[in-house]
């Protein structure tokens, strides 16, 4: 059994402008609050231009986090979004949560997965957008820009796929950093060096993940490193930076514990066979440093 709701598509600012009540929640948006970020201002532009950008969130048990979720993107000043959310049947209020926010979720559909990359590829077969990101059910935007920064951007240089950075924030106090990714310009050797994208900052066109192949679901912890490895490493993609902080990232999840750390690292040298790379010389030490780097800068989320 599977619950499937197909919102009309009605855009962020359309819904702003028929006075759709949000529920509170601390959620970031830069310098403005929640209720400010959900009022347009008086001068702002009701009309949709650019790429339309397929926002999607994948979800379980995700009660304690997933409103600010919603908000950071409902919050966004970009008109041509769409926001799916792909839940894996839920038994905590998830749901309902999701379900109280009605037409501002332009789809809902909750049913049993295999794991999270199938509920994503799920996503990607639901959406209808010219570009394509993820936020995860207990992240947020930075603030209320960052998609239109990257549609921006991803339009203006005609590119494939974009990225951004990060802040890792601790999961009770999003205001505290822990790590700063600060990703940087893509450039020749740079993955041999320990360089990908942060996962969450990565927006990619629709018709890429359509000719290239979406996650590879026979990886459980690190197919989203796989796919932007085959992405930009074997096809070379058109790829772009924002030198900007795209999401605040909780610490936690599955690749972040010990054993996950592992079996992460062991699925991404499998990534390197599985795409006929060769593996770049002292490649697991060289990422370990660059990790490393992201604990030097300490920035409190906002500055």
């Amino acid at each position: 059994m599977y619950t499937l709701m197909v919102r009309s598509r009605l855009t962020v600012a359309e819904l702003r402008h028929g006075c759709v009540v949000l529920p509170s929640a601390n959620c970031i948006v830069g310098g403005r609050s929640k209720q400010e970020a959900s009022t347009p201002r008086v001068d702002e532009e009701l009309v949709v231009t650019g790429l339309k950008v397929s926002i999607i969130t994948i979800c379980y048990n995700s009660a304690a986090t997933i409103r600010e979720s919603i908000e950071s993107v409902l919050a966004q000043d970009y008109t041509n979004i769409e926001y799916t959310i792909v839940d894996g049947q839920s038994t905590d209020a998830t749901c309902d949560i999701v379900r109280s926010y009605g037409d501002a979720i332009n789809v809902f559909k909750s049913e049993s997965d295999t794991g999270i990359y199938n509920a994503m590829n799920k996503g990607i077969a639901l959406a209808t957008g010219d570009v394509v990101a993820f936020l995860n059910s207990d992240d947020v935007y930075r603030d209320c820009t960052v998609v239109g920064r990257m549609a921006d951007l991803m339009q203006r240089d005609h590119l494939d796929a974009a990225y951004g950075d990060i802040y890792y924030v601790d999961r009770a106090n999003i205001q505290r950093v822990i790590r700063y990714w600060r990703t940087g310009e893509f450039g020749e050797g740079a993955i041999g060096r320990g360089w990908i994208p942060p996962h969450p900052s990565f927006f990619c066109r629709r018709d890429v993940y359509m000719r290239l192949g979406t996650y590879n679901e026979e990886f459980r912890i690190a197919a989203d490193y796989e796919l932007m490895l085959r992405y930009i490493a074997v096809h070379r993609v058109r790829i772009g930076y924002l030198p900007y902080v795209v999401v605040n990232m909780r610490v936690g999840g599955e690749s972040h514990r010990l054993k996950g750390f592992l079996k992460g690292n062991r699925e991404i040298l499998r990534s390197f066979q599985t795409n006929k790379l060769p593996l770049p010389r002292f490649f697991i030490v060289r990422r370990m440093m660059a990790k490393l780097k992201q604990f030097l800068v300490r920035e409190r989320v906002g500055t």
